[in-house]
């Protein structure tokens, strides 16, 4: 009886503990949430936590776009379809690629619609692995016969925000590409800008060919397409009615309906505060506090349309194998190499950052291999790259005198709050070709399990 009575109170007093501490976390988190909330309004220009929200994807009235392609159900529905199409790969440089690529084979779900390795290998490559590590040159194409790009793949998660497109913004016909006329060369993917649609139309409409990709009337017919182009496009003539300015414009659609809507942070900016761990609450107090990212990354997408030079290596350096990746391509000197403005030399458009944990690749040279090696070489200043002037660094690439924990809780949040999990909600179950889809080369079908 004595035994069981000291027990009872050892239990009693440890549950007591445990409350008193369970209450200090709650107390301890209720006030990150509070300072959060505080810091994220002085950078919200007088709109709130709001001003920071992804929208819902079929939420169209709060979704930005072009309006010369205003987003409609049946639009979204053809992209999304068009986007992941391997059917339409019927220009390729040998025969053993048709069929096998798409816009996907390059920004697909599971790598946060990057290309899950240093360089996306469209035609030409073989395999995908998981999450497209495993993806490589097929042995019998040249090097010059490759769709490759000497930069980095960029997302197209959350392009909704950025009214120009690629590290330069060269697509785009608006904004800060007005006045840029005389670099809109003909004979270049650049003179779509004067079709004189925004960003993510310009990259459609241009990539359908740089991507050899056809929309050819005679499969679209044969798979179901056409029915659905006439849905989506119920008001263009019908002789303009399955180009490749259609397709390009439905894609566009689709992907400016593709939002990490469903990360920890959002989640939290709607009310549910137990969505994010405190060392990731902490981390975005230092995000949008001493570390002053929120001054490049802002807005529902963390991203903005401001270029900057912050020193980092090209894609060529890299210890990988790189293809068509030189020191003279002139995607090293990023929004320069568009304009041919000496104050634009080495400058790249500032990123979105959401599911970056997905393609583990970063910088516009795939120069960093994890998030906290980025975070780290930002708090140290130190440029990677030689010879460019300090006077074109960004002024905000500077030593940020972070401590060790304070890099660590900022890697917590970029890595972990601002992660949707659930990206495959945008991918369609089937093709109307039946092909199967990111990639569908005989490697790729055995690595996806797809037939």
């Amino acid at each position: 009886m004595k035994w069981n009575a000291i027990g009872a109170g050892l239990i009693s007093l440890s549950l007591l503990i445990s409350a008193c501490q369970s209450d200090q976390l709650n107390d301890s988190g209720i006030q990150l949430d509070a300072q959060l909330a505080q810091q994220l309004e002085r950078h919200a220009y007088g709109k709130g936590l709001a001003y920071f929200q992804l929208p819902e994807s079929d939420d169209y009235d709060k979704i930005p776009q072009d309006p010369r392609n205003p987003l409609t159900k049946e639009k979204v529905r053809l992209g999304e379809l068009l986007y992941h199409e391997t059917g339409l790969a019927l220009a390729p440089m040998q025969a053993v690629g048709e069929g096998t690529y798409s816009c996907a084979s390059c920004h697909f779900a599971d790598a946060g619609f990057q290309a899950g390795r240093h360089q996306g290998i469209g035609e030409g490559g073989e395999g995908i692995g998981v999450k497209g590590e495993a993806r490589q040159k097929i042995s019998t194409y040249a090097e010059d016969e490759l769709d490759v790009q000497p930069i980095r793949t960029p997302t197209t998660l959350n392009t909704a925000y950025q009214e120009l497109m690629l590290w330069n913004g060269q697509f785009g016909a608006g904004g800060a590409n007005a006045g840029t006329e005389f670099a809109w060369k003909a004979g270049t993917p650049i003179e779509n800008n004067n079709l004189g649609y925004q960003g993510l139309e310009i990259q459609a409409i241009a990539g359908l060919n740089v991507h050899r990709l056809v929309v050819d009337t005679a499969f679209l017919r044969k798979t179901g397409y056409a029915e659905l182009f006439d849905n989506a496009f119920s008001d263009w003539p019908e002789e303009r009615r399955y180009t490749r300015e259609t397709a390009g414009l439905a894609i566009a659609a689709y992907e400016r309906t593709l939002f990490a809507n469903q990360a920890p942070f959002q989640r939290w900016l709607r009310g549910e505060y137990q969505a994010m761990t405190d060392m990731e609450k902490a981390g975005a107090l230092v995000f949008f506090g001493k570390a002053r990212c929120v001054s490049c990354h802002t807005g529902p997408a963390l991203s903005s349309m401001e270029f900057h030079a912050l020193g980092m290596e090209d894609l060529f350096q890299c210890p990988e194998p790189t293809f068509k990746a030189s020191a003279e391509d002139g995607a090293n000197l990023g929004r320069g190499g568009f304009t041919n403005r000496p104050e634009d030399m080495f400058k790249f458009k500032v990123p979105q950052l959401y599911n970056l944990f997905d393609s583990p690749f970063y910088g516009h040279g795939a120069s960093f291999r994890s998030i906290r090696d980025v975070v780290t070489y930002k708090n140290e200043a130190i440029p990677q790259k030689p010879g460019i002037p300090r006077a074109q660094l960004a002024r905000e690439f500077v030593p940020l005198n972070l401590e060790e924990s304070e890099i660590l809780a900022i890697t917590a949040f970029l890595e972990n709050a601002l992660y949707d999990p659930n990206l495959r909600r945008y991918e369609p179950e089937v093709l109307p070709s039946g092909l199967c889809f990111p990639v569908s080369d005989p490697l790729s079908k055995a690595h996806l399990g797809c037939e």
